[in-house]
């Protein structure tokens, strides 16, 4: 990556992270640099600026994130950096208010503030303003994405504020209408979530789009009053895992160390005992987990939604185990524990022990499609998903509600359990076989789709 032209006068640098379906962003003029919406590990945007040979001078929050811890602190203390966000947001940690009329320059550019409330009450969205004034660019955060706009139903909470979704959904009309629709139609978007994020419901697959674009296809934007656009958008909205409030309520504080919390975390000899009643989240592929694993363990697979799942499942105060079959295994789910603000949480580390005394039964899948009345069809979808039934009288307990609802099974016959692709039905098949341990419970696992097709003919 070669260092900015001096003929041009900014950049923007865009981090994804398709786990978490985050994008951060990097602006770049003159020699200096600012940061928006940094993720957890501070260390690309340390590797960024030295590749650019450019000083972070300015870190910015759109406002403090449900999904993912941010860095933002972090990158202050090291870098000397300013941090700047909403006065709205009540940050604890040393900052500068930026909001409407407030403004910052970096190098050659300004980046303003214009206030956008809606998915929260204290978002922002930030404007590229070039040497000529012209609009360049608006960085949307978690306001408006390619495609939708962000749910406003994530700080309902007390200890969120007690927000009513009502209310915040119809800021998010005025928001849009008033602030973002009057942009110039070439404006660049840049949002701070891509496709599979939970802070919207219909965001496309691409990355970035402009006003003129939006204006054209995104459902949110289309002429509407706002009652209608009140309804439309609280209609049909995904799932808040568990540990949504909690890093609200970190990214405030803003979170410790990133590289000294993974540190911190407790390692523990595969033979060491461990405490009963805390859960053991087993991260090994399904096929290892069956043919042997700790009693009680829940096969939460390493795969590209692990964190968001990890906090959907655990709660934000609950202790547990974390497993893993390699050291370099056990280090990746640490960190992508960490991206959620979970590896205070974890109560020890540990590779797979050597003797595994459970183990799961392997599905006859004929036997499914032949007698599947012959089961307790457990379907752990989303209940959007699980419009679409693909068997008859299925029992709907999303994963997120298993744990705590894995007592409405009922124990007369084999429990059969499906997700939509294989990689829930894993973990939810260990967490009903810890709970129904005298009945046999079987992981359709990935032979769902087959079944998905019948069920579409």
């Amino acid at each position: 990556m070669s260092p900015l032209p001096s003929s041009q006068p900014f950049r923007i640098h865009q981090f994804y992270d398709k786990g978490l379906a985050h994008a951060s962003y990097a602006v770049l003029s003159g020699g200096r640099m600012a940061v928006i919406d940094p993720a957890r590990d501070p260390q690309p945007y340390y590797d960024f600026a030295d590749e650019q040979d450019a000083k972070i001078v300015a870190v910015i929050e759109t406002h403090p994130h449900a999904d993912f811890v941010s860095s933002h602190l972090e990158i202050a203390e090291e870098t000397g950096a300013t941090i700047y966000v909403s006065k709205l947001v009540k940050a604890t940690y040393p900052h500068k208010p930026f909001d409407e009329g407030d403004r910052i320059a970096i190098g050659q550019v300004e980046l303003h503030a214009i206030n956008t409330p809606g998915h929260s009450p204290d978002s922002i969205c930030i404007l590229l303003v070039d040497e000529f004034a012209n609009i360049r660019a608006v960085f949307t955060g978690d306001t408006l994405f390619v495609g939708d706009v962000g749910r406003p139903d994530l700080r309902e909470d007390e200890a969120v504020g007690g927000h009513k979704r009502e209310e915040l959904a119809a800021l998010m009309y005025d928001s849009t209408r008033e602030k973002l629709m009057t942009l110039p139609p070439t404006t660049k978007v840049y949002p701070a979530h891509g496709p599979g994020s939970l802070c919207g419901k219909t965001t496309s697959t691409d990355l970035d789009s402009t006003i003129g674009k939006e204006l054209k296809t995104n459902y949110a934007l289309q002429p509407m009053s706002r009652d209608e656009f009140v309804r439309v958008l609280l209609e049909d909205q995904p799932f808040a895992p568990k540990y949504f409030g909690r890093d609200v309520q970190i990214n405030k504080q803003g979170a410790p160390a990133f590289e000294d919390s993974i540190r911190s975390v407790p390692h523990l000899q595969g033979g060491a005992p461990l405490e009963a009643g805390i859960p053991i989240i087993d991260t090994r592929p399904a096929a290892q987990f069956r043919q042997g694993h700790l009693p009680g363990a829940i096969n939460l697979m390493d795969g590209g939604k692990f964190e968001t799942w990890l906090g959907s499942i655990l709660g934000p105060k609950e202790q547990f185990y974390l497993v893993a079959d390699s050291q370099i295994a056990l280090d990746t789910v640490i960190r992508k524990t960490a991206k959620i603000g979970y590896e205070s949480n974890i109560k020890g580390a540990l590779l797979t022990p050597r003797e595994l005394a459970a183990t799961a039964p392997e599905v006859d899948v004929e036997q499914v499609r032949q007698h599947p009345g012959q089961f307790t069809i457990v379907d752990i979808r989303n209940r959007t998903e699980a419009k679409q039934p693909v068997f008859d009288n299925a029992l709907l307990i999303p994963l997120p509600e298993l744990r705590e609802r894995a007592h409405e099974v009922p124990a007369d016959k084999p429990v059969l359990v499906h997700c939509a692709g294989g990689y829930r039905s894993a973990a939810g098949s260990s967490i009903l076989k810890a709970v129904l341990p005298s009945v046999p419970v079987y992981d359709l696992g990935e032979a769902i789709t087959e079944f998905q097709k019948q069920a579409v003919h």
